[in-house]
């Protein structure tokens, strides 16, 4: 079976731009044959140059995406296979360089295999030189977002692709650490594709090369407008009146009719967009929602739980979200809503306690102010990861507790019976954790 088309730099940047002005490029000599003296390697370069157009295997140039500005780093797959070396390396560094000296984000467009043989050892530190750049651009708070083409494999993947704040990618394209030469023999090729990352939380999202400008140029708008206030809290969608008793705060919050994350992210925003993954192996698609939209004009993050048990992946893509977030000085708004944590063996085994507490320690130390509103299910540790500490409130049919009721009983060996009278013991309905100070009351 034929794999997507591949798309030439020039291609690939008039695909996604309203306009592209190239960077001038200060090229350094090389000596005869490239630093290792490679046999015709020089010859190579020459064919590639006459093939592609291009005296390098990448193009770099500022653009305008959907009316946004950025720097745009275009790689051109049929010059030596998209490779990196030691020129290469001068024109990404000299990219990074200019957009943090006009404050503009990047965005690579990758198509490569890797580091070029030809010039060795040389040829791989560019990819150190790289990280360095895409670090330096991180800490300027400007976002990098990645396009992943056909194919994107090796260094560029492991520095440009999948260190980017979002990764994009084109369907069916080849992505992996691994190029297909070099793999063993009996690897799946399934698991070496954009959608398996998707899958498996090292990229965000995979776009028809039809709706990327306009994918893309979302992202931009969204990710360019910093704002020091904070995001206002979304007002009730469901009861109105306060429960009655501690049990009935605990059946409104269970009932499937309660509204939940996606009904109150769709009335909150104008439109958004989901980052997904938590960039080491896992992804949460069930339990965690996270992301940007435009609220009254203004750009929120948001982390949402659903009203599933949140696994690890989950927390670690809410702290993934709010740790960008912070960088970009963009509010976030967090909706709280499980009956605790994954506690299944398999979350233990993903390293479910180190994960809320990095979730912990990212709400706690964000420099962005952190709105939250628990809107059904506030059980235990694994909520209160997720809720700004003095800007939190509730609504009407939502709870937030220590621990479930019914486990509260069985600790203190209760009987079943017992539950609901344990249920008001806790103090666990809206109007008790705001006398509490809790929460808050005020608008």
């Amino acid at each position: 079976m034929s794999g997507p088309a591949r798309l030439g730099a020039r291609e690939a940047v008039a695909l996604v731009t309203d306009s592209f002005a190239e960077l001038p490029y200060d090229e350094r000599e090389s000596a005869p044959d490239g630093p290792l003296a490679w046999p015709g390697y020089d010859a190579s370069r020459a064919r590639a140059a006459e093939r592609t157009g291009e005296t390098e295997s990448v193009v770099c140039g500022t653009a305008s995406v959907e009316g946004t500005r950025a720097v745009l780093i275009a790689f051109e797959f049929g010059f030596l296979g998209g490779s990196l070396g030691e020129r290469t390396g001068d024109r990404l560094e000299a990219a990074y360089t200019y957009a943090r000296a006009h404050r503009l984000p990047v965005v690579p467009l990758v198509a490569t295999g890797g580091s070029r043989m030809q010039e060795g050892m040389l040829a791989l530190t560019q990819l150190q030189r790289v990280a360095r750049q895409s670090a330096l651009t991180r800490e300027a708070g400007l976002p990098q977002i990645a396009v992943l083409r056909d194919p994107t494999t090796g260094g560029g993947w492991a520095t440009l692709g999948a260190g980017a704040d979002v990764v994009l990618a084109l369907p069916g394209a080849q992505v992996g650490f691994a190029g297909s030469r070099v793999r063993p023999p009996d690897a799946d090729p399934a698991a070496y594709t954009a959608e398996a990352q998707v899958a498996a939380g090292s990229a965000d999202a995979v776009v028809a090369p039809e709706r990327l400008r306009e994918t893309l140029g979302r992202w931009l708008r969204l990710l360019t407008h910093p704002s020091g206030e904070p995001a206002p809290v979304p007002r009730a969608l469901g009861a109105t009146d306060l429960p009655d008793s501690g049990w009935d705060a605990v059946r409104r919050a269970r009932s499937s009719r309660r509204p939940r994350a996606e009904h109150y992210l769709d009335a909150y925003f104008t439109h958004r967009l989901a980052i997904s993954g938590d960039r080491c192996g896992g992804a949460d698609p069930d339990g965690m929602l996270c992301g940007f939209g435009e609220h009254e004009g203004r750009t929120v993050a948001y982390a949402a739980q659903t009203g599933a048990a949140t696994r690890p992946a989950g927390y670690r893509t809410a702290t993934r979200l709010i740790r960008l977030a912070d960088r970009l000085r963009t509010p976030v708004l967090t909706l709280v809503d499980t009956p605790g944590a994954a506690n299944d063996a398999e979350a233990e085994r993903q390293g479910a306690g180190a994960a809320i507490a990095e979730l912990f320690g990212a709400v706690a130390t964000a420099r962005t102010p952190v709105t939250t509103l628990v809107i059904g299910e506030g059980g235990s540790g694994g909520a209160l990861a997720l809720a700004a500490p003095g800007r939190t409130w509730a609504t009407p049919d939502s709870y937030f507790s220590v621990i479930a009721p019914e486990s509260a009983a069985a600790i203190l060996k209760r009987p079943p019976q017992e539950v609901e009278a344990t249920a008001d013991q806790l103090r666990i309905r809206p109007q008790d954790l705001a006398e509490m100070g809790v929460i808050r009351t005020d608008d």
